[in-house]
């Protein structure tokens, strides 16, 4: 498995930040870092997902590899992240029904827009398969399937000309904003949570980073020169989430997407605060990591291994929402649902990489060896 660096590092943060997040309520929310700002993990999570494809589709020489292979390659991770997400979504429907048969509670049946399956599951059923019903908590995936699928689209154009791929995908970004364009729910009201014809930008974004960050040396350092502004936004993030400064829907002009901060159509105000987390933090892995390695190393094995961690990490924290409604939360039971959640994300992590393992080959004794071990003792 590959050693330690900052993506893996930066994707396990956004894993942890995401299961902690999860758990409505639990004392360690109020540390993550999506309280002291606008954008939160999420956002992290498709810009590594947009950098690590711009990885995944080139050799070990550096260059691209063949486009063929890059479509097979996107399309097969695309049924692979769709595959988890029906299991998930099975999982957790079960775990619900079974929490309200457990607790004789029907209300826990209306936990997380779950309702809609039990009162018409035959409808419910073509949604969940279709992407178009999602549970609360387990809508990530929905928009990943969406930006994987798209991918080999987005590979291809950016090594015709990156330029029209960014000027394609801001015009797509642009017009969602202004005409409220989204996915609809189906068989319910309603539209994704998170729109993928605006949080295709961000994947756009992050292919295009890796990719001229690769080739162009002056980039980089220009990125660097830019660390105090990215500080700047990140202050005035703080700022804006602790003082809860927020502009109000109903008086923002037209359109009013545009002017405020929309997590589902991700707007302006949210991506220009990622950005600058990415410009305020992009050196503090190389500061940190010697002097955190066991952390560093624990947190890069959940980015290596990100779409089962995240997969357990939905489903444990399901589990913590049930055992805090049942307990009633606290310190102690706060404590116990996170730090058992996390040991098992770790573990998921390490039994992945073991069950990828190849089994050493033994060594074959010399023939002489070989025929006095065959041989039965005198």
């Amino acid at each position: 498995m590959r050693e330690p660096n900052a993506i893996d590092f930066w994707r396990g943060v956004a894993l942890v930040t995401i299961f902690i997040n999860h758990i409505p309520g639990n004392v360690f929310e109020r540390y993550t870092f999506s309280q002291y700002g606008i954008s939160d993990a999420a956002e992290l999570f498709v810009f590594l997902a947009g950098w690590s494809i711009g990885l995944a589709t080139r050799g070990r020489d550096g260059r691209p590899e063949p486009r063929l292979m890059t479509v097979l390659r996107l399309l097969s991770r695309t049924v692979e992240v769709y595959r988890a997400q029906i299991v998930i979504m099975a999982l957790a429907l079960a775990m619900i029904a079974a929490c309200a048969l457990y607790l004789d509670n029907p209300l826990i049946l209306e936990w997380h827009n779950a309702g809609g399956f039990f009162g018409d599951p035959i409808q419910t059923m073509v949604g969940i398969v279709l992407l178009t019903h999602q549970l609360g908590f387990f809508n990530i995936l929905p928009l990943y399937v969406v930006l994987i699928a798209i991918a080999p689209v987005v590979v291809l154009l950016g090594r015709v000309s990156r330029a029209l791929l960014i000027a394609l995908s801001v015009s797509l970004y642009a017009a969602s904003l202004v005409f409220a364009w989204n996915f609809p729910s189906w068989p319910g009201e309603g539209d994704w949570f998170f729109n993928p014809l605006c949080w295709q930008l961000l994947l756009v974004l992050g292919f295009v980073s890796n990719e001229a960050a690769r080739e162009n040396p002056r980039l980089r350092s220009l990125a660097r020169r830019l660390t105090p502004l990215g500080i700047a936004i990140v202050i005035l993030g703080v700022i804006l989430a602790v003082w809860e400064l927020r502009p109000d829907p109903m008086l923002a002009p037209e359109p009013r997407l545009v002017f405020t901060f929309d997590k589902t159509y991700l707007s302006p105000g949210r991506l220009i605060h990622f950005c600058g987390m990415v410009l305020a933090f992009q050196a503090v892995y190389g500061l940190i990591a010697p002097r955190v390695m066991p952390l560093a190393r624990f947190l890069s094995g959940l980015g290596r291994n990100s779409l089962a961690v995240f997969s357990m990490g939905s489903l444990l924290s399901l589990a913590a929402q049930f055992v805090r409604f049942q307990t009633g939360g606290g310190i102690i039971v706060d404590v116990s649902v996170v730090g058992s959640g996390l040991f098992a994300l770790g573990f998921t992590a390490w039994f992945v990489e073991w069950r990828s393992r190849k089994p050493r080959t033994p060594r074959t004794p010399p023939d002489g060896a070989a025929s006095r071990s065959a041989s039965p003792p005198a």
